[in-house]
């Protein structure tokens, strides 16, 4: 009887122990890529204002694969240093599914490879809002409802999970 009860007891204590510590670990997770989403979509928007610069990567001037650059660095996220390469990361995903921290790119002034990267801050059922550094205003944000970019959309990757 006695080593019944200690057996059962034993099997209550770890099935409680595991499913408890899987739970805790799928929320700190989901709670640590908030907080990770948020810090650089804070440090990106934190450059609003700064003009362009190609080639640039800090406040005295950003390209936007600077600006996308130089903001994942802060996290120490490593990305290549040009759109077209940054667009090899992550998973493509819908423009239907992107999320804010997701990467959205763009083929610009006609270009037959992807030229412009953009961090998307926000996501509505019909408009997706991503900063960027655009060339004639410097950091901004800017909407996929705008047709300049409605009509140079190419795709969203997903680098964070």
């Amino acid at each position: 009887m006695k080593k019944v009860l200690l057996f059962l007891l034993l099997t209550v204590a770890f099935t409680s122990c595991k499913s408890t510590s899987n739970a805790v670990s799928k929320n700190e997770s989901k709670k640590e890529n908030r907080n990770l989403v948020n810090n650089l979509i804070e440090k990106a928007t934190d450059n609003i204002g700064v003009r362009y610069k190609a080639g640039g990567t800090t406040k005295s001037g950003f390209d936007c694969s600077g600006l996308v650059y130089t903001t994942f660095q802060s996290e120490n996220i490593s990305l290549p240093r040009a759109s077209y390469e940054q667009a090899k990361i992550g998973k493509v995903i819908s423009l239907n599914d992107a999320r804010k921290g997701d990467l959205i790119f763009f083929k610009t002034n006609k270009s037959r490879q992807i030229n412009h990267v953009g961090l998307i801050t926000e996501v509505n059922s019909d408009e997706v809002k991503f900063v960027h550094s655009s060339t004639s205003k410097g950091v901004i944000i800017s909407s996929t409802k705008e047709p300049y970019y409605k009509n140079s959309f190419e795709q969203v990757n997903r680098i964070l999970n």
